[in-house]
């Protein structure tokens, strides 16, 4: 039939999409539009998949208006179908309703039609079918959703952050938790849970240009969040496709330099609609009232056309506490409109925190700190918790309880608590030491005579460009000798190496240099003059090829002894089972050495971690390393101050690393020293207790994480998931260590799988394994294997429909038994947040011959082993035999479901009611004391439960599937 304007389709492959209408056609294709699930899709015209919508004298049809038609008589007029009939409501004669306003949510799924025209499926499909939609339903459900699919620890204030955050509309907060804590974690968290529930569609990540490559494998690797990295090279390709380059992508990453030095790219930035926008080193955002930076005005207008954003800093007043105030302010500019404002109402919070401080620590409150409290909390409030916290006849746990209900009142009513999360290391236990090693050594002459020449040499060479040249001699050697060069086969650092190496043969040492030759050359070494089993690791390989080698360095026995990694090719990667680093020579600024040290020294670490920094005396190495450490503590702590230390001190640093003369050093020392312990004692002045206590979660956190653990290893997902991969056509080859290699196989039922790469992947189901094995993939219930695999197996028909026999004596042969699996869906877009209240929803029904269902007393699995299969040959036959029974223990059935939907809906609406208009009237509360709480968040709930009111009450249910089970003796 041809396409005509207006006409109504539904989709073959997708049909919780409801009714399509023409929009648009041409000579080679045809574009429809789904105005339920508010989605379009463009098809070839030859061979698109979907199904025209027409209707016979005898249905009840809907209209997009409520009311029902019985068809009477069907016009055709130019490839338009025009119904004629009576309405059900007004019992009008001759009433007209032209296909254009059919109700947008009729549904064509009659698995029946399958059964009788023989197209019967095997029954160990039919199984899986009806799991596939339980396991599926109960995910929706789950309050967790969104939380346990991550490849990393389960870190309770992590987990907290993102449970708190994860689940608001639009949120916009700063996350500035302290280096090592997690907060590129905890935005991949709260990005994964909004991207679940449909209220993140197209996400923006800002980053420093070296952090991109970071931010894209972390999240892919941990939360299969696919990014598109953006440069002007991937825009001018994606020119090709769209106008505007960034609607070529719905995940995009790029640099925040790449935006701010291109007008015309920051403009396409600021006309393509994010839903969410990710600024991470937010720090660097500098500001004043009479001159923000460019950087700043950047990410501003972007925020300003952005529902949801997310900053974040280690360092939050790095910058000055102006700076600070002026990142609030992008999060929301009507809260945070005047600094000094702002600085006054700090300053209120000081002794509140200093005191909650005081009842943790078990101690007594003073008058003054009692008096604190009771300014932000009212006397009624306050008086009774204080009484159960100091009385001496109540025990300690009733004593917790009353402290936290204080603390959480408390940050209700906080400046900026919800607005801003800050964990610190001296708050979160369960970091390792860090063991120093610096090991000098004699510059050998061979680099003595390379150095002297590339001074001599050095021209218009910048002082900044010389010094870097000057921190890596091997590669001076090797620019003058010639690519043949061996220059480690006389660096003493080579040789310290491999006999280190000899020595502790038991332990993983990942070894770390500045750039890709140089561990290339490393590699060569170690497996050249002692034969030492080494992986290398750096930016030119491919994902695909970093993966092995983080793998080979990964197991345990076969596995190599040593990863060598350039500075790059580090970003983003885990090996914290290893405890040994070397830093074969030294970045150029403080935040790489910290990343380095963080590729090892990350919270989960279980062992205390040694580093080694071998350095050649007299030269820019030991310069720079007596820096590091004598100036910053760099090697041995964290060191937030490193980057404002650095850019002060700069300028004197690199004209000693230019000639490798320390004539100013001591100095420099010194007075970097005394800044790095002004600021640290200011940031340590600075710390926000009570937000600490607030960010990190406490008991609630601890029992977040016990509940996630104790879904881990879920067997049923495992039994679940080859079942399914078996059933798609995957291959499955078991590897032993909780590990199983799937590669798509030549009798698929689709020609891709969901989430499965071309070649295959191996997959893990233990989180423990996923952590330590970075090759591996870890499948939860929210992985796309998972997720797509399960729409798969629902849109591809898959086992609606089975016929089974029941041995047992104790019934008549012959007696038929139809169980039947109805869907209740709501159909509503994805952002609405239905899938929380109202996911689609199985309902089953077990009918015997007199029209009783037995489904509560006959539970699935169980029933499900006493069945053997049926071919189909037979199955066809003993459907036709009681077709005519069959059809009336349909009409039963319908009349059994009917009630069970009215009962879906009313506790839908009553769970969705009760939770949002919760929600609705703490916001309200809050509201009236700490304006924190924006307009917008409390008219978003208002609106959404008016919505989902709306959506719930026009739910529908369909039959999706169904099987006939005949008794036999045999």
């Amino acid at each position: 039939m041809p396409f005509t304007l207006g006409q109504r389709w539904i989709s073959d492959t997708e049909s919780d999409l409801g009714l399509g209408t023409v929009v648009a056609v041409d000579a080679r294709t045809v574009s429809l539009m789904f105005a339920a699930s508010e989605e379009n899709r463009l098809y070839a015209r030859n061979d698109a998949p979907v199904t025209r919508v027409m209707f016979n004298v005898g249905d009840v049809i809907e209209s997009h208006d409520g009311w029902s038609l019985t068809v009477e008589e069907v016009i055709e007029e130019g490839g338009l179908f025009t119904y004629v009939g009576t309405r059900t409501d007004t019992e009008e004669s001759g009433v007209a309703l032209r296909e254009i306003f059919l109700c947008n949510q009729i549904r064509f799924n009659k698995p029946q039609d399958k059964l009788f025209a023989g197209q019967i499926d095997r029954m160990d499909r039919f199984a899986l079918r009806y799991r596939a939609l339980q396991n599926q339903y109960q995910q929706h459900k789950s309050p967790m959703r969104g939380l346990c699919g991550m490849r990393a620890g389960l870190i309770p204030h992590q987990l907290h952050i993102a449970n708190e955050v994860g689940r608001r509309y639009a949120p916009r907060v700063l996350l500035a938790d302290e280096v090592g804590l997690g907060k590129t974690i905890e935005a991949g968290m709260i990005i994964h849970q909004q991207v679940l529930s449909g209220r993140a569609e197209r996400i923006l990540i800002l980053v420093p240009e070296t952090l991109q490559h970071q931010w894209l494998v972390e999240m892919m690797r941990r939360f299969n969040l696919h990014f598109s990295i953006f440069d002007e090279e991937r825009c001018v390709e994606a020119f090709a496709d769209a106008e505007n380059p960034f609607d070529t992508a719905q995940y995009v990453l790029c640099s925040l330099d790449f935006v701010r030095k291109s007008r015309r790219r920051f403009e396409q930035v600021l006309d393509a609609d994010w839903d969410l926008l990710v600024v991470d080193e937010a720090h660097h955002l500098e500001w004043s009232q009479d001159k923000p930076s460019r950087e700043y005005q950047v990410v501003e207008a972007i925020s300003e056309k952005t529902a949801g954003v997310l900053l974040l800093t280690a360092t939050p007043d790095q910058l000055g506490h102006e700076s600070h105030f002026a990142r609030l302010r992008l999060l929301d500019p009507d809260r945070f409109y005047d600094y000094d404002a702002f600085v006054e109402e700090e300053r209120q919070y000081e002794p509140v925190a200093d005191a909650v401080a005081t009842l943790f620590a078990g101690d007594k409150l003073q008058n003054d700190a009692k008096n604190s409290i009771t300014e932000l909390l009212s006397e009624q409030d306050v008086e009774p918790l204080f009484r159960i916290i100091e009385s001496s006849d109540v025990d300690e746990e009733q004593k917790a309880k009353a402290r936290h209900e204080l603390i959480d009142n408390l940050m209700d009513r906080h400046g900026t608590g919800r607005v801003l999360f800050r964990n610190t290391r001296a708050a979160i236990k369960g970091f390792p030491e860090r063991n120093l090693n610096l090991m000098p050594m004699a510059l050998p002459s061979q680099y003595t005579t390379a150095m002297r020449v590339a001074t001599m040499m050095g021209g218009k060479m910048s002082a900044e460009a010389r010094a870097l040249q000057m921190l890596y001699p091997e590669e001076i050697f090797q620019e003058f000798e010639g690519e043949s060069a061996t220059w480690w086969q006389f660096d003493p650092r080579v040789n310290w190496l491999l006999d280190t190496l000899k020595e502790n043969r038991d332990e993983k040492v990942l070894v770390i240099a500045s750039r890709a030759s140089t561990a290339l050359q490393l590699e060569q070494a170690l497996r050249e003059r002692e034969g030492i089993r080494a992986s290398v690791f750096h930016e030119g390989m491919s994902i695909i090829e970093r993966d092995k080698a983080a793998a080979y360095f990964a197991q345990e026995e076969e596995g190599a002894q040593v990863l060598i990694c350039s500075e790059i090719g580090s970003e983003g990667r885990n090996f914290q089972f290893a405890n040994q680093l070397v830093m074969f020579d030294l970045p150029f600024n403080p935040d790489l050495l910290e990343q380095r040290i963080g590729r090892l020294d990350r919270i989960g670490q279980k062992r205390d971690i040694d580093i080694h920094v071998p350095y050649l005396v007299g030269t820019s190495q030991e310069l720079l390393a007596r820096w590091y450490h004598e100036g910053l503590n760099a090697f041995s702590e964290t060191c937030p101050t490193g980057r404002a230390v650095y850019e002060k001190f700069s300028e004197r640093l690199i004209a000693m690393l230019a000639t490798g003369k320390g004539d100013d050093l001591d100095a420099v020392i010194e007075e970097s020293s005394t800044m790095h312990h002004e600021l640290k004692a200011k940031l340590e002045q600075g710390r926000d207790r009570l937000l600490e206590m607030h960010s990190n979660g406490g008991v609630e956190a601890q029992k977040l994480a016990d509940e996630i653990a104790s879904h881990d290893g879920d067997t049923n997902l495992v039994s679940f998931a080859l079942s399914l991969f078996d059933t798609i056509g995957l291959n499955q080859d078991d590897r032993g260590d909780n590990a199983i290699v799937v590669t798509p196989s030549e009798h698929m039922m689709v020609p891709s799988y969901p989430g499965l790469p071309y070649e295959g992947c191996t997959i893990t189901f233990e989180r423990e394994t996923a952590l330590s094995r970075e090759d591996m993939h870890f499948v939860s219930w929210e992985h796309p294997m998972i997720q797509g695999g399960i729409d798969l197996l629902l849109s591809e028909g898959v086992g609606t429909t089975a016929v089974s026999l029941l041995k047992n004596k104790a019934l008549p042969v012959g007696t038929l038994l139809l169980e039947l699996v109805y869907v209740v869906d709501a159909q509503a877009p994805k952002q609405s947040g239905i899938g929380r209240f109202l996911p689609q929803t199985p309902i089953r029904i077990m009918m015997d011959s007199k029209g009783n269902d037995l489904s509560e007393q006959v539970e699935f699995e169980g029933f499900n082993r006493q069945l053997s299969p049926v071919n189909r040959h037979l199955g066809s036959k003993l459907v036709n035999s009681v077709q005519k029974d069959v059809h009336t223990l349909i009409e039963f059935a319908e009349k059994k479901v009917t009630s069970r939907l009215e009962t879906v809906r009313s506790e839908a609406t009553a769970e969705m009611s009760e939770a949002l208009n919760a929600e609705l009237e703490r916001l309200q509360a809050l509201k009236a004391v700490n304006s924190n709480i924006r307009d917008e968040e409390l008219e978003q709930i208002e609106e959404q439960i008016k919505e989902l009111t709306g959506y719930i009450n026009k739910a529908q249910i369909q039959l999706d599937s169904l099987r006939l089970i005949v008794v036999s003796h045999n």
